[in-house]
């Protein structure tokens, strides 16, 4: 066999450039150079203490065997406890699918609904997987070019303005990644009305559900639809990014067809990640979480404003998730050049904007407050000091 020989499907997969960027920023590293990681989006804490005991019990008391293909009852049901104590939505237990990671959420879902040529609407700049996701099916991203007038956010006049023919669904994300905006609440009504009005799904990313901040609502579409598919994460608001757990809440009409593609595709979720999430939700972890959100938001209060002083340009100021979008057009005319080149020079590691998309994506760049204030500062500092180098050349 040709070993070049690959699917057709691989032609649209583009690479995740903030990876390479990452296995540059590890070479560097690697012969003694310092660097501040700001491009990659894992939480810089480790799991709660009271999870990892409680996998680590698990360890030692139970077998381990294969669990339910969507998740063992206790997890379901911590989970329903949660939304019905947190945010005060009930959510069946029966509804909710516990997954390998958020992407194997997607993969499920996505599985379930798509024949190949069906379109998703889905947002431009967007997180790169979800896209590449909807490939993997045979189905089409459709994507929809959003700025800073609408919050990089698709609107509910988006969604039926692009609505064609081919239209299976809505793909959406709040609070989204790479932006942190949060669709707001009448708008997210309307889109979900428009896709119901046309026979379509809406699918919403809440995987950053948890982490807003100010005046942002802490949301769940679940709050006033039962018919949409939402996926979540305990990589991000939990801090549990190795652990690979998620979990999807599905109208229940499409439960048992979600079940059947677990079944067959990953058997079951991580059994030591779903004993250990089991503690996520305790009032003690909890309060932990909550103080983690707030040293998230004062990292974002800090890094804003000491970046729009260099001259990036952020017209908006991230509402939830830990990213800040900005401008670089100030510096360079790509954004791949120029995030290598401040990788080089100043010893920064950030993301390019070509990974969220096409539109304006060489104008952009992606920071991730995702380390110690002490470490954004410092990153700030070499930053500034390699711009006013260049000023002076």
């Amino acid at each position: 066999m040709n070993p070049e020989a690959l699917a057709g499907r691989m032609s649209g997969i583009d690479p995740f450039l903030v990876m390479d960027v990452q296995d540059r920023a590890l070479e560097l590293e690697a012969k003694g150079r310092r660097i501040i990681h700001m491009e990659i989006g894992q939480p810089d804490f480790p799991a709660p203490t009271q999870v990892a005991a409680a996998a680590i019990e698990a360890i030692r008391s139970r077998r381990l065997e294969y669990t339910a293909s969507i998740g063992i009852p206790q997890l379901r049901q911590a989970i329903s406890d949660y939304y019905r104590r947190q945010l005060g939505i009930s959510v069946a237990p029966s509804r909710i699918v516990v997954t390998a990671g958020a992407s194997g959420g997607f993969l499920l879902v996505l599985g379930a609904l798509l024949n190949p040529g069906d379109e998703v609407l889905m947002a431009d700049p967007s997180y790169p997987c979800n896209r590449n996701f909807v490939r993997l099916f045979g189905g089409v991203p459709s994507m929809i070019p959003v700025d800073e007038k609408q919050l990089y956010q698709p609107l509910d006049s988006d969604i039926r303005a692009r609505w064609g023919p081919r239209t299976r669904g809505v793909l959406i994300a709040t609070p989204s990644n790479p932006t942190g905006s949060v669709i707001p609440e009448e708008e997210l009504r309307a889109i979900i009305e428009s896709a119901r009005n046309r026979g379509g799904f809406v699918i919403v990313d809440e995987i950053y559900q948890g982490l807003a901040y100010d005046d942002a609502v802490n949301l769940s579409a679940l709050a006033f639809a039962e018919d949409v598919f939402v996926v979540n994460s305990f990589s991000k608001y939990f801090n549990m990014t190795g652990w690979r757990l998620g979990w999807v809440v599905a109208p229940a009409s499409h439960v048992r067809g979600i079940e059947k593609l677990a079944q067959n595709v990953f058997i079951c979720p991580s059994a030591p990640a779903q004993y250990g999430a089991l503690a996520a939700f305790q009032p003690d972890t909890l309060a932990v979480l909550e103080d983690r959100r707030l040293e998230f938001q004062r990292r974002r209060d800090y890094l804003v404003p000491a970046l729009r002083k260099l001259g990036f340009r952020i017209p908006v100021t991230p509402q939830g998730a830990f990213y800040v979008y900005a401008g670089c057009e100030n510096f360079a005319a790509d954004s791949l050049e120029f995030a290598l080149r401040v990788l080089h020079e100043a010893g920064v590691a950030i993301a390019p904007g070509a990974d969220f998309g096409v539109n304006q994506a060489r104008q952009h760049v992606r920071f991730a407050y995702t380390r110690a204030l002490e470490d954004l500062k410092e990153g700030v500092e070499s930053i500034d000091r390699m711009l006013r180098r260049g000023r002076n050349d």
